[in-house]
């Protein structure tokens, strides 16, 4: 948890070019997977030999494909090769100040991925492929143990705003922010 009280949960990746967006992708949808709550369609993705839920929906993945692409974009352009990814979920409150009303989102919980740091590291040799893929996999299923825990946990669940429709897919506001070097790329 960060000073506002608001969980960080923190996924950090070392990928190298060729896997940027299996892996992205993946991670996205297992994350967004775990903390929809609507009408979801369940769909998997295997990345490197790792099964990871995901949504099987067109505007999710649009977007998910946007945000692995701009993140690609990002790190072989600039001159950093380091980057975040951050899921933010939010619940919208009615919020009256002096003589007005206004909804105002308030985020509940964050993923550094809700924030993936990714660092892209290019292997030299097939053998340190070999070793560099094992690692990304075993890193993979790390990842994904970690949300499971989380998300079933007594405090994952705890943030979890009361739902109030779940007809669409996601009853709660949610963002997907990329940056590389501190700097926000669309």
């Amino acid at each position: 948890m960060n000073n506002s009280g608001i969980p960080i949960i923190t996924i950090d990746l070392v990928l190298d070019r060729l896997m940027i967006k299996d892996v992205l992708h993946g991670v996205l949808h297992m994350i967004l997977f775990h903390r929809l709550f609507g009408n979801i369609k369940p769909t998997t993705y295997e990345v490197l030999d790792v099964t990871m839920p995901g949504v099987g929906d067109t505007e999710i993945e649009k977007l998910v494909d946007e945000k692995v692409e701009a993140f690609r974009r990002g790190v072989e352009g600039g001159s950093s090769k380091k980057g975040q990814i951050l899921i933010t979920l939010s619940e919208r409150k009615s919020v009256k100040k002096w003589f007005s009303n206004f909804d105002e989102d308030t985020p509940w919980e964050k993923w550094s991925d809700s924030i993936i740091n990714a660092e892209v590291k290019q292997p030299k040799t097939d053998k340190d492929r070999l070793t560099f893929n094992s690692a990304l996999a075993a890193t993979l299923a790390n990842a994904l143990q970690t949300a499971v825990n989380y998300t079933s946990s007594e405090k994952g669940r705890a943030v979890v705003p009361a739902i109030t429709d779940a007809n669409k897919i996601s009853p709660f506001p949610y963002e997907i922010v990329v940056q590389i070097g501190n700097v926000q790329v669309t």
